[in-house]
Formats: structure tokens, sequence, C-alpha cells
């Protein structure tokens, strides 16, 4: 069914209920991006599965979420099961082969997967703005912090190099502040909170060194499959935005890294985003235009995007506008909103006499879909109701110990696992920071020496007068002579009680003028 230029989805439905006609995607249109839709249990997890495995077998590299542990069943053979093998003949797949493929499991906490991580720097401010929902007041900041950085000469590296950052310039925020625009102490605040909980979610696993390689989840194998390489993401759902900005800074690293292919005759690595919905949910416009812009892009890089989500209504109009091949698979129209997205989801393809497709789209059975990809010329296909056929892998996940083989001998292991901590601004910070307190102790070092301790020879006792290397205490002290003996009179004359009220008056203009008059005073007597 398959060949060099094209991969097997299925075989399309007749009006007399027989499937017949082969529906493919051919490859040479595989940049031009597609999108996989429909409700729950409708089986866009095995069409995502059958699409990846078409894919590694014309040598072209996969990346994609596995947000159940379902598809890590593509790193086993599958089996023959009756329901399998019944599909494959209705469909006429001969020969239905079973077969595993090359796999490399990726996870962002290291459990389950090698772990992928990338520098704060890397990420940026407005990907970090967004993963942290900063307002646009504290977004500000964060482009400031970024910005000073740069010009400083400061490595971001992992969350405590931007902690560190952001103190720095709590601390200079008068001087920031004129150069930059007003940086307040209570939004440098609030950016440190949010980073703390990002921290406590498991961000701190993300950030840091060494940062994936692009050319790591583009491999091919010996024999010219793709590498399907598979995220992890059944504990990185619980923070799914975190899961959303991981997906769309791996998009924008290839957008800025791959060089400029045109239309290839096959792309260069294919990019399923599962659950998209959870990248557009409560996302800013500026976001939103970035999406907007890389998918437009990124297709003359050679590389193909697929969103996979229930609801074609949660993919802007603006990126839905550009995604060529296009599965539909069964959704329920019982609300008003999800009427609107049977409408919306029908409108998108070009019509088929021998159906409705509005009243298809709620009718199709698990495991069917409305197909329509671009032929030649780029030109959408007809619309046609396809039974998707089966998967060669295991349907479903692998064990946990088939899961450490595979890890074990990917050809990235040991590469990833031992975390690099290099100097960078936290390090760089700390340093200034310590010099600059040796400059201030030298100082005051220095003034010490210069002028030493402040006294007023010959007045009073001598023993009373301030000395730095005598601590004070309030004991009372001890007498020295014997209580029998005549005690010497410590009375001050009426000139001394006078000169040393002076004294204690003397750091104001009226002191130092009444020191010069009773000087001159008794001088003259």
């Amino acid at each position: 069914m398959a060949d060099d230029e094209s991969l097997f989805i299925g075989a399309s439905r007749k009006p007399d209920d027989s499937y017949q006609r082969p529906e493919t995607l051919l490859l040479k249109y595989g940049n031009r991006h597609g999108i996989i839709t429909g409700a729950t249990g409708t089986g866009k997890t095995v069409t995502l599965q059958i699409l990846a495995e078409g894919f590694s077998n014309a040598g072209v590299p996969v990346f994609c979420a596995d947000i159940k542990g379902d598809l890590s069943g593509v790193a086993a053979p599958g089996e023959a099961k009756d329901f399998l093998l019944k599909r494959a003949e209705a469909i006429r797949l001969d020969p239905y082969e079973f077969q595993q493929f090359p796999v490399i499991f990726w996870d962002l906490f290291g459990e389950q997967g090698h772990p992928i991580r990338a520098t704060v720097s890397e990420m940026g401010p407005l990907l970090l703005s967004r993963l942290m929902n900063l307002t646009d007041a504290q977004e500000g900041v964060m482009n400031i912090a970024f910005r000073i950085a740069d010009e400083e000469g400061l490595l971001l590296l992992d969350l405590k190099d931007l902690q560190a950052l952001l103190a720095n310039i709590a601390e200079r925020a008068g001087e920031i502040g004129a150069r930059y625009g007003n940086v307040t102490k209570p939004s440098v605040g609030s950016i440190q909170r949010s980073l703390l909980v990002l921290e406590q979610q498991g961000g701190a696993n993300f950030f840091g060194e060494p940062a994936l390689r692009i050319e790591d989840i583009m491999r091919t194998t010996h024999d010219g499959r793709g590498a399907i390489n598979v995220l992890a993401a059944d504990r990185l759902m619980m923070n799914p935005r975190l899961y959303a900005t991981f997906l769309l800074w791996l998009m924008s690293e290839l957008f800025e890294e791959l060089p400029e292919v045109g239309d290839p005759e096959r792309p260069k690595l294919v990019f399923f985003f599962d659950e998209a919905h959870l990248l557009f949910n409560d996302a800013p416009r500026a976001l939103i235009e970035r999406v907007e812009q890389v998918v437009r892009l990124i297709r003359s890089k050679g590389v193909g995007v697929y969103f996979v989500t229930q609801n074609p209504l949660d993919v802007p109009e603006t990126v839905l506008a550009q995604l060529g091949n296009r599965i539909q698979h069964a959704l329920r129209a019982y609300t008003p909103r999800e009427q609107k997205a049977v409408k919306t989801a029908a409108d998108t393809f070009r019509p088929n006499p021998d159906f409705n497709c509005f009243e298809a789209i709620t009718r199709l059975g698990t495991g069917e879909a409305l197909v329509s990809t671009l032929e030649q010329k780029g030109i959408p296909s007809m619309v046609q109701r396809t039974l998707i056929r089966p998967p060669s892998s295991r349907l479903g996940p692998i064990t946990p110990q088939e899961r450490r083989t595979v890890i074990a001998e990917s050809p990235v292991a040991g590469q990833y696992d031992k975390t690099i901590d290099r100097e960078s601004a936290f390090e760089m910070l700390q340093k200034r920071a310590e010099r600059a307190r040796a400059e201030a102790e030298e100082e005051r070092g220095g003034n010490r020496g210069q002028g030493g301790p402040w006294t007023l020879p010959d007045f009073g006792n001598r023993d009373d007068r301030y000395d730095e290397r005598r601590p004070r205490t309030s004991t009372p002290r001890q007498r020295t002579t014997a209580p029998s003996q005549p005690r010497p009179s410590n009375r001050q004359t009426v000139t001394e009680a006078a000169m040393k009220s002076v004294v204690r008056s003397v750091g104001s203009s009226l002191g130092r003028a009444l020191v010069r008059g009773i000087l001159g005073s008794l001088s003259r007597r």
C-alpha cells in the first residue's frame, strides 16, 4: 500500500460500505503540517502511532509526546490479535507485518527517559513570562533582566542564575530604572515567588546543562529509518503550562537552528503536538502570533507540525488555516459549542457528494475518520470516510523493564544523564558581591588607621576616654582603695564643668562659637 513517496493511512469507505480506495499522505507534502482531532476514545492516539511508524520507515525522524504511556508501545513489535487482523483484511492491507521501531525515550524529570534540559537564556523572556503567567509589568522587568545579562556578560543557565540576577536588579533598582524604566521591588518579588513555584513544580530539572542538541532528535538508523523520539508526558501533564511552553520552545529552536531547505522530497522532522489546546488556553496575543509565525515559516526548514486535540476550535483560525493534512475522528454534538465544533470541522474539508460531512462526523465509529490530505500541486483531496490501518508496533504500553532496556541501548545514553553546573550569573554575581565587601572593609580599615579614636587629652580621668580596643561593660568598677582610707575628691571646679559642657556641644556652630569665646576670655585673665 505504502510506497517510497507516500504513507498508507487506511482505506476509504464506498457507498456500499466496502473499503477499497487507499488513502495516503504524500511525503513531499508532509511538511505542510496537519491536524488530528476527535473526542476521547475515538482513536487519535492510534492514528498518531501509525503516522509515526510511516514517517520512521520513510527515513523521517519524529518527535511526539506520550500523554498516557500508550505510545511507548511503538518500541516493541505488535501482536497478532483478532480485531487487528480483521481490520487489516477489511482494508486489504497485505502483507500485514509486525515490527518494532527505533525509539529514544525522553523525560523532563529524567525518570522514564533521558533528561531534557534547556538554558534560561534559550527559553527567553517571552516564553518564561508565559510559563510563569506574569503580568505586563512583570514581563517588562523580565525583559530588562535579560538585557542587563547580555550587557554585563552574565550567563543565564538555570533558575538560580535568574534568581540571583533579579536580586541584583532589586538592589540596583534606582540605577536601572533611570536607564530602562521603573523597576519596582514588589514586581521583582512577585517574579521571585513565581520562580519558586516553578522550581517546586519541576522546573529546576528542566533548566540547566547539558542542553538538548537538536541533532539528537533528528537521528536516523543504519538501515535508514528515522528515530521516533517519545517524550514521557504523563507526569508532565500535571503542570500543563510547563508542557506547552517546552514544546513551543522546541519548535522555536528548530525554527532558529535548522537551515532553509525549501520543499524537500520528504520532511527533515515531523513534530506531533498532542493535547494542543494547552498551548492556546489563555495565551496572550503575542504568544499566539509567535506560534503562527513558527508554523508558517518552519515549513521551509523541512519540519512538519501536526496538532493533536479533541476539538478543532482549540486551534486558532490563523493557525488552523495553515494545516493542509486533516484527519477528523468522531465528535459529539450535544451542546451548542459541540455543534459549532462539528460545523467548523465539516466546513474545513473539501466536500464529498457521497455523504453529508456534518452528519458523518457524529456517526464515525472507533478507528474511523474523515481524511483529507494534499494531492499533487498541493490541492486538498476530497474528504473520504476512512478506516484507519492497524499499527505494526504494539498497541498499548511497554513494560518498565523493556523501557529500561531501550534507554540503556539508546544512541544518546550517558550524554544527558549528569547535570553540568559551570560558572554563570549566580557565581559571577557572588564574586562581584564578595569583591565589593572586601573593598568596603579595606576602605574602612584605611580610614581607621589615619584618624584613630577621637580623644580630648587632659579632660577628666584618662581611664574614662574612649578606647575601641576595650569592650564596654555595664559592670560597676570595683573599689581599688579600702573603705577606711580617705578617698580623693572627684569634684570638678566650676571652670572644668563649664569646659566639659562646652565640649559636649562642640558638634554645632553655636558650640564652636562658645569654645572660642570661653577660651579667649580665659586667656585674657
